[in-house]
């Protein structure tokens, strides 16, 4: 991986993030910052934390994906709906220059902390409001989270097959793409600031980015009246596009938009009638016989073993990738060479946790992980008594606890 320069600092780094956001969208914005050198203070409930700690697997109690979408940060319990957990707040944002949340709209004005009482304290500040559909419109107050969103934007409509039922994706795929449009509209906000010297707020509805991603669908309906339907792996605007499996029950994905690509891929499988068929002659002819074309590369694909066909493949330059478990991607090659996974020391698991690594590489100031996920309360004293100015006996009154060392894992 490529190293800092000398003496050269992080992205962000003396950027302040205050993350009053909980599960997924949200603390994923403060992970994207966190990477590339902002300060982040996630904020957690004193009794449960980030519900995030017990979603999906646990090893000894512990919570694994939160340690990854949680990396990098400092955690400090707050009851926002106590008056010392308010007044905390509005201490961390006088020397912040973010916050992040998710709640539904009016959860944080009904509580004393909406934007305009932030923003009293701190012009400068840059607020990311993250809620299922808004904070403004007739959706606005209902619940909404990632699930609702990938029905609600479209995706779940066009995802599986014709015959079949709408099909909702594998992973938190809303919240991922809120997560990653929150921290670019949060660096957005915060260039701008450095021109003008004053913070905004920033209104991010889950749908919205995976809305915006889905494709040409709202440009085909206004000017065509076309609704995408469910096809599979296939893509309404580009022909052969699909999955096929080998002779030795392998699976790859195969694309052949330009007409060069498919023509690679037929001297590969060494079917060039393919080529000279009429129905195939471009990628709009491809199209009107997606069916047809599929069927005969599998029934060529069909005949080569998977060691074969990716030979065949590279030696023609052609298009073609192994459909990968996690497993497989663990001993891959180029994602050992890339640094896609790398191990972090985490005290409260006792060892390495091997995790996804920073996204892109930064060729003079990239980023880094500066830790796994934090256990609960973890920061209490270093920020609430040590930054913030309170006193153990504020804290114990609060019911804070003060302990900077892991609780015993369960069994």
């Amino acid at each position: 991986m490529t190293n800092p320069g000398p003496g050269a600092a992080a992205p962000l780094a003396g950027a302040q993030v205050l993350d009053l956001s909980n599960f997924l969208a949200g603390p994923l914005a403060s992970m994207f910052l966190a990477d590339f050198g902002a300060e982040v203070i996630k904020i957690e409930r004193p009794d449960t934390g980030d519900e995030l700690r017990k979603w999906g697997e646990s090893k000894g109690g512990v919570g694994l994906y939160y340690k990854v979408v949680n990396r990098g940060k400092r955690s400090v319990t707050l009851d926002l709906r106590t008056p010392f957990g308010v007044d905390a707040v509005k201490r961390l944002v006088r020397n912040v220059d973010v916050v992040i949340e998710n709640y539904r709209p009016g959860t944080l004005e009904r509580w004393g902390l909406g934007y305009d009482v932030l923003s009293a304290i701190n012009p400068g500040l840059v607020m990311l409001r993250i809620s299922g559909f808004g904070q403004t419109g007739p959706y606005s107050s209902r619940p909404g989270f990632g699930t609702l969103a990938e029905a609600y934007a479209g995706y779940a409509h066009i995802s599986g097959y014709p015959d079949g039922a709408p099909l909702l994706p594998g992973f938190g795929l809303a919240d991922a793409t809120t997560g990653l449009m929150g921290a670019y509209l949060t660096s957005i906000a915060l260039h701008e600031k450095n021109r003008s010297g004053r913070g905004q707020a920033i209104d991010l509805a889950i749908y919205e980015t995976l809305f915006t991603l889905l494709g040409p669908q709202v440009v085909n309906f206004d000017q065509l009246g076309i609704v995408q339907e469910r096809n599979g792996s296939r893509l309404p605007f580009t022909a052969p596009r699909n999955t096929y499996h080998t002779r030795d029950n392998r699976w790859v994905s195969i694309a052949g938009s330009a007409q060069s690509t498919f023509e690679r891929i037929c001297a590969a499988l060494e079917v060039p009638h393919l080529i000279a068929d009429p129905r195939f002659a471009d990628n709009r002819c491809r199209l009107t016989y997606a069916t047809e074309l599929d069927e005969a590369l599998q029934q060529a694909i069909g005949a080569i073993d998977f060691d074969d066909l990716f030979a065949r493949f590279m030696a023609n330059d052609a298009t073609v990738a192994p459909v990968n478990n996690v497993a497989q991607l663990f001993s891959d090659d180029h994602i050992a060479a890339r640094e896609n996974i790398v191990a972090i020391e985490d005290a409260e698991l006792g060892g390495p946790l091997r995790m996804q690594n920073v996204v892109g590489k930064l060729s003079r100031t990239p980023g880094k992980i500066r830790g796994a996920g934090p256990f609960l309360g973890e920061h209490n004293r270093q920020v609430l008594i040590d930054e913030l100015g309170y006193s153990e006996g504020e804290l114990l009154a609060a019911g804070l606890p003060l302990d900077s060392s892991p609780a015993p894992a369960d069994a």
